[in-house]
């Protein structure tokens, strides 16, 4: 049937919203308290103010949001701030009058405001006029929308002016904004949310014309500090600052400077352990998050092209893209909490992460980690995974050995730990190798019932003698070693002759690389330092031993 006018002429058909929309829009998009707080501040930015004053009653399940910026008039409160969908951006606009960029976009972004609250009451004036502004209620837009009203049939209620009373002294322009009967209680301290705005909003901190306070104190680097004191390394992609980065001074290394013809600013930094990232007083971790027009856009961007490698639990920072921001595109989620991945521009910034930052970083945090004798990348082959175990347990060991600070000869003890270091690397790797290769084969001899020669017995009663008077002179009447065989008296050259007979100067022997290690092999027993020739020699010489007992020990 068609609709008609009064004069019969056809009734053009229009959009009828549900206020069930906002549901799908905002209320049931936001879920954090701290990304709520951050829409309310975006706004004031958009909105020219100098100043964003967050006070929290938690006793009284309450908070609220005053800014100094340009405020709205009743035309303003109706038209923009109430309609769904207004963007400040049309006709192109990107900035405010006075330069800055525009955080919002969508228009959809005040709906955050409702999620956390049971009610929501908004205040604003212009300079030189009276407050305008008006009440949502959660329950009554609940009703409304279980009863599918339209917008036009859900009038706002008529603010308590009383209610911001103590908030209105010298506040001649701007927005308040007031929630009550939190959804969940409040149990975040005011500490908590000055650490997690300072996280959020980087331009709060490099922009000293806009000012961020929780209950009366402001937002700063201050907030960062234990962050910033465990950040070890750190990497400025096409010389990136801010007041952040510059509190970064007790770091481990000269910082490194990247460069990069995509159009993208930041820094990647890393703590000294896994745990520092966690931000103190919160449940919150710091993360490489992506960064647009001064407002985080998506948290640990990482996410989308995991690398595995132990560096990214100690990796965090800010990537900067502007570029993502730009006319006739829409690349941000209506939740403003990610990302459109197909976003042209993403997937290029993700493609030079991915390709060359990453990459590059990992292999710089590995070496710069070993250089300070800490553990690395695993899997990065500058040293080898038996190289790389050496090292960590001599740095583990030479801790038991250091001086306490104020020791008269602290300097010249940690000079010689860090002298040995070298040293007592290749030892422990080539007194592993040694014990592994002797007790295979004794294993090997047991196992086929191999009897030993006659100047194994020999040698073997010489040095079980040698333990007893040993014994003696230490007044030890206990046992020294686990087991009396007499294999474990002899060494490789006497264990190879009656692994493999004797075969001096017919092909490959084991018992002739065993000869050729035994002094070297000595010296390691006997933790001397060995020469670099003498570390060549072991090495090259305990390779064919391997082979051999390896080819042993797979016969049936």
């Amino acid at each position: 049937m068609e609709m008609t006018l009064s004069d019969g002429a056809p009734k053009p058909f229009q959009f009828e919203i549900s206020l069930s929309v906002l549901n799908h829009l905002g209320r049931n998009l936001y879920r954090n308290f701290i990304t709520v707080i951050a829409e309310a501040v975006s706004n004031s930015w958009d909105a020219e103010a100098k100043n964003v004053w967050i006070d929290v009653d938690k006793e009284g399940n309450t908070f609220s949001i005053k800014d100094d910026g340009l405020g709205m008039t009743a035309e303003d409160f109706q038209n923009k701030f109430l309609k769904i969908g207004y963007s400040k951006r049309k006709d192109g606009k990107k900035a405010t009058e006075g330069g800055r960029p525009f955080i919002g976009a969508k228009g959809i972004g005040k709906l955050a405001l409702l999620s956390c609250a049971n009610r929501v009451s908004i205040y604003s004036r212009t300079a030189g006029t009276g407050y305008v502004g008006g009440v949502i209620d959660n329950a009554e837009l609940d009703k409304a929308i279980k009863s599918d009203n339209t917008a036009d049939q859900y009038p706002l209620e008529q603010p308590d002016f009383s209610r911001i009373k103590a908030l209105q002294d010298g506040h001649e322009h701007g927005t308040i904004i007031v929630f009550d009967g939190m959804k969940e209680k409040l149990r975040n301290s005011p500490a908590h949310i000055r650490k997690m705005l300072a996280m959020s909003f980087k331009f709060s901190l490099h922009d000293k014309a806009f000012k961020i306070f929780v209950d009366g104190t402001e937002v700063s680097e201050a907030d960062l500090a234990d962050l910033a004191g465990a950040t070890e390394f750190l990497w400025v992609v096409n010389g990136y600052t801010d007041s952040y980065v510059a509190t970064l001074t007790k770091l481990k290394s000269a910082a490194v400077p990247k460069t990069t013809a995509l159009g993208v600013r930041g820094f990647l930094a890393t703590v000294e352990k896994p745990r520092h990232l966690k931000i103190t007083g919160t449940e919150e971790r710091a993360t490489v998050d992506l960064v647009v027009n001064g407002r985080i856009r998506e948290k640990n961007i990482l996410r989308h092209i995991p690398t595995q490698r132990i560096v990214e639990s100690y990796l965090y920072g800010q990537i900067h893209f502007d570029i993502m921001d730009r006319e006739g595109t829409d690349p941000f989620t209506s939740s403003r909490e990610g990302v459109v991945e197909d976003d042209l521009q993403f997937q290029a910034l993700m493609d030079y992460l991915k390709r060359t930052l990453l990459p590059q970083i990992i292999d710089e945090w590995d070496k710069l980690r070993l250089d300070r004798n800490l553990e690395g990348d695993d899997e990065n082959e500058r040293k080898t995974k038996k190289e790389r175990k050496a090292r960590d347990l001599y740095s583990a060991a030479k801790d038991e050995f250091k001086l306490e600070d104020a020791a008269p000869n602290k300097d010249k003890v940690d000079g010689w730990l860090d002298d040995l270091q070298n040293d007592a690397q290749f030892n422990l790797q080539a007194y592993v190798d040694c014990f592994l290769s002797e007790n295979l084969v004794r294993n090997y001899l047991v196992e086929k019932a191999i009897p030993l020669t006659a100047p194994a017995v020999k040698a073997a009663t010489e040095w079980k003698q040698r333990e007893v008077d040993n014994k003696a002179k230490a007044n030890i009447s206990f046992d020294i070693r686990r087991a009396d065989h007499d294999l474990y008296y002899i060494d490789m050259d006497g264990l190879a002759i009656m692994a493999e007979g004797f075969k001096q100067g017919v092909g490959p022997s084991l018992w002739l690389d065993a000869t050729s290690y035994k002094p070297a092999r000595n010296a390691v027993g006997h933790t001397g330092l060995l020469s670099t020739t003498a570390q060549t020699h072991l090495n090259l010489t305990f390779q064919n031993i391997k082979a051999r007992v390896r080819n042993l020990l797979a016969q049936p």
